[in-house]
């Protein structure tokens, strides 16, 4: 095998985690009550402020955020916008009942952390959302994807929809969430992604 082949097969590998990444994410139908669900989910309105019952969690909310923001420096470079990133993926990733350190490594792999990324196949922002979910569950405007707290909670609510609908497996899941469903690759990416963010 040639050295310029060798180098074409690992590109695709390489690569995940530095581009806006989006597969070709299926539009499949939506039940009626399944639609009436994810727009309630995504239209509820709530301020992306971490709440907590007692002070031992918000000090460990405050240790992940600080080790966290560390981690980010080197996609985000301002204190106060990593803040504000961190606040809302943390709201939106527990609002959907998801992991913030996977959402985390979803977006990394996506779109490495660029509010503006557009893929080749027109999925845009952090979470890399397919222009058609804004068309079936939002107001219509594809623009809208590009505000952080919209991409974050549209692919937060878009992965739990798809883990529910593949009965709790992850991989499936992430697949499906790619447009790779059942093959290893983007899966593989986000677990290995994820590892860097967990917190002690």
């Amino acid at each position: 095998m040639t050295l310029a082949r060798r180098a074409l097969l690992a590109l695709p590998l390489a690569a995940w985690g530095t581009g806006a990444r989006a597969g070709a994410q299926i539009e499949e139908p939506l039940a009626d009550s399944v639609r009436s669900a994810l727009s309630a989910a995504i239209a509820a309105a709530a301020p992306p402020k971490p709440g907590f019952d007692d002070i031992e969690r918000r000090l460990a909310y405050l240790r992940w955020q600080g080790a966290t923001s560390e981690r980010l420096k080197r996609y985000k470079s301002d204190g106060h916008t990593r803040v504000e990133f961190l606040n809302t993926l943390w709201y939106e990733s527990k609002r959907a009942g998801l992991e913030p350190e996977l959402v985390l490594g979803l977006i990394q792999v996506e779109s490495a952390f660029r509010k503006y990324a557009i893929s080749v196949v027109g999925a845009r922002g952090y979470m890399q959302i397919m222009p058609f979910w804004a068309r079936l569950i939002g107001d219509g405007d594809v623009a809208r994807l590009f505000h952080m707290q919209t991409n974050l909670r549209f692919g937060c609510v878009i992965l739990r929809h798809y883990l529910e609908r593949e009965r709790g497996d992850l991989f499936l899941a992430l697949g499906r969430y790619n447009g790779s469903r059942g093959r290893p690759e983007y899966p593989n990416a986000v677990f290995a992604a994820r590892r860097r963010w967990v917190v002690g």
